[in-house]
């Protein structure tokens, strides 16, 4: 924490791909018995997850370190967020630190080096269970976007195993526009009828935290009636209540997330349950920064979470302690 966060991140991915030998002997010495195995393995939307815990969007960008981060335990990798095209994203410095509060604040903006080199690595892939998460271009406009997700969706089709579309980043702009129900419905159904023209793999909504109660509602409602697969709750937020860190730091433009977006994800994800009558699969995501965090999201709903800030907070062991928490909630 010394060093600037983005400059830690790509470290962190290169010595990743360096260690990837030693990862695969720390994967066994922290696995678990076929007893336990059986009993975290959680099927959900027709997938069945060897645990609930995956590693949400934004860590793997580019499909580099998938497997590295399947031996860490995760159950599940989503990469990205991809774009057609690659692009730098916004300008540095763009990430932000706010230990007091257990956060991050970033404003990276799909910095990414697009789908095709996305799909280079992922061809790679053996036997992990991969979530694509799919975004549009900063200079693809709203009216344009459906073909930024359609062909990201099409592309990336045979190297995933689920979608996960997101218009809910703070970080391009006017992009949050485009949860509208009727802007949303020209992005979904288009992937929703090419989806049917293959073996069908789901499809997610990543939705913001800053939506009202309603809006998210509204959402549930049009899911249900399109028959999206379930929703991902929830994004960065650009709220700012209650933060410990200075002025400066906690104003930084962009999305914030880790522990105070604990609770508004949460009551999100019950608002979700409720309203669909338990039919829409939830991920949970958002302020998972120990194990009892983790129990809480389950507790709340959620058919499966993901972690970043908790991950880049708590080290690799992180998700091993959860896995052990949630053993002892399950039969």
């Amino acid at each position: 924490f010394s060093f600037d966060a983005e400059n830690v991140h790509h470290l962190v991915i290169n010595l990743l791909k360096f260690a990837k030998p030693l990862l695969l002997l720390r994967s066994r010495f922290y696995s678990f018995n076929s007893s336990d195995k059986k009993r975290l393995n959680t099927k959900v939307f027709g997938i069945n997850f060897p645990n609930p815990i995956g590693l949400a969007a934004g860590f793997d960008k580019n499909a580099e370190v998938f497997d590295q981060m399947s031996s860490l335990g995760f159950g599940f990798i989503e990469i990205g967020t991809v774009t057609p095209v690659g692009q730098n994203g916004n300008p540095k410095k763009r990430l932000f630190r706010l230990v007091d509060d257990n956060a991050i604040i970033n404003r990276l903006g799909f910095n990414n080096l697009g789908v095709d080199n996305a799909i280079k690595n992922l061809k790679e892939n053996k036997n992990i269970i991969i979530g694509g998460n799919i975004g549009k271009n900063k200079t693809t406009s709203n009216v344009d976007a459906k073909n930024d997700y359609l062909d990201c969706f099409t592309k990336l089709y045979p190297y995933v195993d689920y979608f996960a579309v997101n218009v809910s980043s703070p970080n391009t702009p006017k992009l949050r526009q485009l949860q509208e129900t009727d802007e949303l419905k020209k992005i979904l159904i288009p992937l929703i009828s090419e989806n049917l023209k293959r073996k069908s793999k789901p499809i997610l909504l990543k939705i913001s935290p800053d939506l009202t109660d309603e809006s998210i509602e509204k959402i549930v409602d049009m899911c249900l009636k399109i028959k999206i697969d379930g929703i991902i709750s929830a994004n960065t937020t650009i709220s700012r209540i209650n933060l410990k860190s200075d002025d400066v730091l906690k104003n930084e433009v962009g999305g914030l997330s880790g522990s105070p977006i604990n609770k508004r994800s949460n009551d999100i994800i019950t608002l979700i349950k409720t309203k669909s009558n338990g039919k829409l699969p939830v991920i949970g995501v958002g302020g998972i920064m120990k194990p009892q965090d983790a129990i809480e999201k389950l507790n709340a709903g959620a058919d499966l979470i993901q972690l970043y800030t908790g991950f880049i907070y708590n080290g690799p062991s992180f998700v091993y302690k959860i896995q052990r928490e949630i053993l002892k909630t399950v039969n």
